[in-house]
């Protein structure tokens, strides 16, 4: 472990401090797997809720209400990526 300078003595560097400059990630966190581009060019992991419709994937979150409405009234089908039906 690094230990940053302050003031001309070392002081050690808290366990999760390091961990988050090695990693980016907290130690809470997983580090999520890449499950592809939706057809809006949102960036999609596994276990995020999407829509399929036709083909192409949808990622929730990014969707407007109206959107929703449309793809469900489509016929779309709502589930988390990586998941297959």
């Amino acid at each position: 472990m690094t230990t940053p300078e302050r003031l001309g003595e070392k002081v050690p560097e808290h366990p999760e401090v390091y961990r988050v400059r090695k990693t980016g990630l907290k130690s809470d966190q997983q580090e999520s797997k890449h499950y592809g581009i939706d057809a809006l060019d949102q960036e999609v992991f596994e276990g995020d809720e999407i829509y399929v419709f036709n083909g192409e994937f949808y990622l929730k979150e990014y969707l407007t209400t109206d959107a929703r409405k449309v793809l469900e009234g489509l016929g779309a089908e709502e589930r988390k990526a990586g998941e297959e039906s």
